[in-house]
């Protein structure tokens, strides 16, 4: 897949999209640690063995396509992550700590949501029938996380941050 076509945007963003799963493998641990709440800690965790999946879904999805897996930089997912060090840095040990960090991981979902849709919608146009449902899952993955980590934020973190 070489050249400026859908296939060769379709790879790139395969490689930025595992770039960032990975930056967020290391990332997780991290704000497991900081976070108060022991259901938000609980959550980062589940959280951290669906991304080892993903990533091993990502390198099926590259196997299917005769590619090695491999990652291009994303500076976005590194931003997104800063900003959520940020929050541990200044918020860290507080309630209002564990809010940030709620929306910092949500910010990551976010990025995670729309990247996964464009790769089901561009597998699907390429007729990459291998890929496809490997991404779908994911993307179901993403959208539970981010149901999850909203309903902890409203019900419980948020109001005691408040």
């Amino acid at each position: 897949m070489a050249g400026t076509d859908l296939n060769a945007l379709f790879l790139h963003q395969l490689k930025d999209t595992y770039f960032a799963e990975n930056a967020i493998l290391k990332a997780l641990p991290t704000m497991m640690e900081a976070a108060r709440a022991d259901d938000l800690k609980v959550a980062f965790g589940v959280h951290l063995k669906e991304t080892e999946q993903q990533v091993k879904r990502l390198d099926a999805v590259f196997r299917s396509l005769g590619e090695k897996p491999e990652g291009v930089t994303c500076k976005a997912i590194q931003g997104i992550i800063a900003e959520g060090q940020e929050i541990i840095e200044e918020f860290g040990g507080s309630d209002a700590g564990d809010a940030g960090l709620i929306a910092a991981a949500q910010a990551v979902e976010h990025y995670e949501i729309t990247r996964y849709g464009t790769l089901i919608a561009w597998a699907k146009q390429l007729g990459l029938a291998e890929a496809e449902p490997l991404l779908k899952e994911t993307l179901l993955e993403e959208e539970n996380t981010d149901g999850v980590l909203s309903d902890l934020a409203e019900e419980a973190i948020n109001p005691k941050a408040a």
